[in-house]
């Protein structure tokens, strides 16, 4: 298989099939605290888009340029957490700077990307051995940080969409809230199992 056909597996792979948050679910509290609004959920998605595609280039280089040479493997959750953490710092001063309303709409949300498993969790499974027992190298940790990024801003997107037509439909009152956005993932998550069949 050449490395193009490899980088299309990989990113439908990490879109569809192993999606963060309805497959592994990882991410949740941001896709339900902030899958209200669709300029919301953009601004989320693109947000975590980038942090996921730089944590996962500087993770790497990290695990095998420092932790494996040093024998200090063992302390990998915790570089990639500070790693992650100075990341996220950037990524809010940007948006503090450029775009106020959307650091505002965001709230919270943004530097829980901080503690978001999905970033850490995408980071730690670029250093996991493959079937075959090798690991990502440099381009595909990048491009499977990347892809995963686009999968959860993906069902970002699709959730808000759903949840802003249904906000002007009259729901039970027991349904309002958390409850329908539970019952939407849920549907979500069964709708994506689909995907697990595929053989590519």
């Amino acid at each position: 298989m050449n490395t193009l056909s490899q980088i299309l597996v990989l990113a439908i792979s990490a879109i569809f099939i192993q999606n963060f948050v309805l497959s592994r679910f990882l991410g949740l509290c941001p896709y339900l605290g902030v899958s209200t609004k669709m300029d919301s959920a953009f601004g989320m998605g693109m947000a975590v888009i980038f942090v996921m595609t730089m944590a996962s280039a500087f993770c790497s280089l990290i695990y095998k340029y420092l932790l494996v040479p040093y024998n200090l493997t063992y302390l990998s959750t915790l570089a990639f957490i500070l790693t992650i953490a100075a990341l996220v710092q950037f990524v809010e001063m940007f948006i503090l700077k450029n775009a106020p309303s959307l650091y505002k709409a965001l709230g919270v949300y943004l530097p829980l990307i901080t503690t978001n498993c999905a970033v850490l969790g995408v980071a730690i499974l670029n250093i996991t051995p493959l079937p075959d027992g090798s690991t990502y190298n440099f381009l595909f940790a990048t491009l499977n940080g990347f892809f995963s990024g686009v999968g959860f801003t993906f069902v970002l997107l699709v959730m808000a969409a759903i949840r802003e037509r249904l906000a002007l439909v009259d729901l039970p009152k027991s349904m309002h809230g958390f409850a329908h956005g539970m019952i939407l993932a849920g549907t979500m998550a069964l709708a994506f199992s689909g995907f697990v069949g595929l053989k590519i």
